[in-house]
């Protein structure tokens, strides 16, 4: 089969992707082989890919937001059949039995596994994933528009959440991609004010048209006092803007898997009992949750296409802010 190879990381102004034939993976005894029908291109690929995050296997095919068509299954699976339409995200298996999985966390897994990093993922045309961590897609959605609900869309939902904000409330947005024009509609399903600050102008355009309350730069303070912030933007420097704008008690949810450092903050940011917390991952119930307030909605995904082959090209895009929503691989046709 084809897929898109990173060797070793490297800038992706270097082309480090490497499109070639590699066998093609044989499902184990809980496993489904898909055959990937597109591949959502999503910023943590590009930490990935270039080494922010520590690699954990090599070579490796990246890839995390996968719809595709279950082509065969191990013997022991039984929820899933030949031919129907499936998601793969982040979170590819969990131990089941840590601590964290016992509590309902599992997204805090010890020994968690995770799509197109510690597993190869979708940058191909076939990848294998277990039973129990695919989702069967709703139909309401085009294999084009599904796929970044399967990251961009799961992870701006648990953050969403572990923002705590309320309906009726304010909400700011810092960094305006894949994520957060997913977000934003399930905010304003929820009647949640939103402000966002982004730096670039299309984005600002995309915000307003999908119902933000005000847009400015990265670093203008929203005229309002919010009661909690989401930053998408894997950008530190945007820290201490973001407490600025948060009324007392606020919460500020850091959405990225990787942040650049965060400069030293002055206390009276976080006084007044102010929090800031990450956002980790994402549990198969954050999913589920998701991909139903997702056809309540309905969401509408704005995408830009790319082929399988052009994968470098597509995150040399999204590094540079030159994607208006999500960028999509269209691994095959039909």
């Amino acid at each position: 089969m084809k897929a898109c190879v990173v060797d070793r990381p490297a800038p992706i102004g270097s082309n480090p992707l490497h499109f070639r034939d590699v066998p093609l993976p044989e499902p184990s005894a809980d496993q489904v082989l898909i055959r990937v029908q597109t591949c959502g291109v999503c910023r943590t690929d590009l930490h990935v890919v270039e080494g922010e995050l520590e690699p954990r296997k090599s070579p490796v095919i990246p890839g995390h937001q996968v719809v595709g068509l279950v082509e065969s299954a191990g013997v022991a699976v039984s929820r899933l059949k030949p031919g129907a339409r499936v998601g793969v995200a982040w979170l590819s298996s969990t131990d089941g039995v840590c601590d964290y999985c016992r509590a309902g966390q599992e997204n805090l897994c010890e020994h968690a596994n995770f799509t197109g990093y510690t597993v190869d993922g979708g940058y191909a045309e076939y990848l294998v994933a277990p039973q129990q961590f695919v989702y069967i897609l709703p139909d309401a959605f085009t294999d084009l528009e599904a796929a970044p609900l399967l990251c961009a869309g799961i992870i701006g939902f648990r953050s969403l959440r572990l923002s705590g904000i309320s309906p009726g409330g304010r909400l700011g947005f810092f960094g305006f991609g894949a994520a957060a024009h997913l977000a934003i509609q399930v905010a304003r399903h929820w009647q949640i004010e939103v402000y966002v600050s982004t730096r670039d102008e299309k984005h600002r355009r995309l915000a307003s048209e999908l119902g933000a309350s005000w847009v400015g730069g990265t670093f203008d303070r929203p005229p309002v006092a919010l009661d909690s912030a989401i930053i998408f933007a894997p950008a530190g420097e945007i820290v201490p803007a973001a407490l600025m704008a948060l009324r007392k008690g606020g919460t500020l949810a850091l959405a990225g898997i990787y942040m650049s450092p965060i400069p030293p903050l002055d206390y009276s940011l976080l006084y007044h009992e102010r929090i800031v917390r990450s956002v980790a991952n994402n549990t198969r119930q954050d999913g589920e949750d998701f991909l139903r307030v997702a056809v309540e909605i309905p969401i509408r995904t704005q995408v830009e296409v790319f082929p399988l082959h052009e994968a470098n090209r597509a995150l040399s895009a999204l590094k540079n802010d030159a994607i208006n929503g999500a960028a999509v691989l269209q691994v095959q046709s039909g």
